[in-house]
């Protein structure tokens, strides 16, 4: 047996636990536990402290993807809503839809007093096309074939505003068969206008008891497009100083093979009466006639402003009927690229200024020239 003064580390009787100071309380030292049960108890506590271990740390791994998964969530539906839901982009629709094109504002107005329909071209937005064009709306009516309306050319833009109202006369009851057609041009001065897009409403489905403004699709370029008659290229210069207008008639395309010659006559109106004409010669056998002749005007400069130009072709067939395939109307007066031509004379004096215009069918020039009696004035010397 070991003394009172024995050191704490002498070996004690067997069978008894031994308590160690710092490592557990004395109530267990003075124990006696069986060796299988410390074991146990040793493994069961680590067994515990491993389990509280890794289920913290499944529980922080668990907050940080839930924090992680809600904001790439937040990000997807941002993402989806701004693309998909509210602007769509251009590249990302399929092909052939409406959105390619772009789309049109007007407004739609009927008056039962008239019985004619308002349609205010307003403007455009997110045409298609590569790089920025010189725009121009044209409108007409199904049920008013060869009457229509063309804005003015707006340049380098793919937005362009219109803002001009034109009318058309549709009795009420041919409303529900009557199609507006609406067609986006790009303008250019020495080449075919090239179609950028086109609208075509249906009447009869339209509310027109209330003026309408909205905005609609625009379709790709079909078939709608207006009957073709030919072309016409010439060239204005005018003088301010000595009021000499030379109209340069250079040659057209397009026009019927069955024709056997063509000619064109020169007009000049003033103040809705007949004033002025002079004609090309003739060409034979020929759907495309080059004329390059020139005439020339004395228009003195505080009339410039009331002069319309008229350049009509006509044709002569085989049973020597001479009839008009189409006119061009320029002046103060006109419409569209028409205008446009007549301006950028005016705006560049003594310089030749030429372009190609489509041709209109004869009635409906006339219609709008709405001519009066002949006109008899003296012609003003250069």
């Amino acid at each position: 047996m070991g003394l009172p003064g024995e050191p704490s580390g002498a070996p004690t009787t067997a069978g008894t636990t031994m308590a160690v100071p710092g490592l557990a309380p004395d109530l267990i030292a003075t124990l006696h536990w069986p060796r299988w049960a410390l074991i146990v108890f040793a493994v069961a506590a680590g067994a515990l402290l491993l389990c509280c271990a890794v289920c913290c740390c499944r529980c922080r791994h668990h907050r940080k993807k839930s924090r992680d998964k809600e904001t790439v969530g937040l990000g997807s539906a941002h993402s989806i809503t701004t693309t998909h839901l509210v602007q769509p982009q251009v590249d990302d629709l399929e092909p052939g839809t409406a959105r390619q094109w772009g789309r049109l504002q007007l407004s739609l107005e009927y008056d039962s007093g008239t019985q004619q329909i308002k349609v205010g071209l307003r403007q455009a937005t997110e045409l298609r096309a590569a790089g920025t064009v010189d725009c121009y709306a044209r409108a007409s009516v199904s049920t008013q074939p060869g009457h229509r309306h063309e804005t003015k050319v707006h340049r380098d833009t793919l937005s362009p505003q219109f803002d001009e109202t034109c009318c058309f006369h549709v009795p009420r009851t041919e409303l529900p068969q009557a199609t507006l057609l609406v067609q986006l041009l790009h303008f250019k001065r020495f080449s075919e206008h090239e179609l950028l897009g086109e609208l075509q409403l249906p009447l009869g489905t339209q509310d027109l008891q209330h003026v309408l403004e909205r905005w609609h699709p625009l379709g790709p370029p079909g078939s709608a497009q207006s009957e073709q008659v030919g072309e016409l290229c010439c060239s204005l210069q005018y003088v301010p100083g000595s009021g000499r207008l030379t109209v340069v008639v250079l040659e057209a395309r397009g026009l019927s093979t069955s024709q056997a010659e063509s000619f064109v006559k020169v007009q000049l109106v003033l103040e809705q009466r007949k004033w002025m004409k002079a004609k090309t010669s003739a060409r034979k056998g020929t759907a495309a006639p080059y004329f390059n002749e020139a005439f020339t005007f004395a228009v003195p400069f505080s009339r410039v402003q009331n002069v319309d130009l008229v350049l009509a072709v006509w044709a002569r067939g085989l049973h020597f009927r001479t009839e008009p395939v189409g006119k061009v109307w320029l002046g103060a007066r006109a419409s569209g690229q028409q205008l446009q031509h007549w301006a950028d004379m005016l705006a560049h004096p003594r310089r030749p200024v030429a372009q190609w215009h489509r041709l209109q069918p004869a009635p409906e020039v006339d219609r709008a020239l709405a001519l009066q009696p002949r006109l008899r004035l003296s012609r003003p010397r250069p």
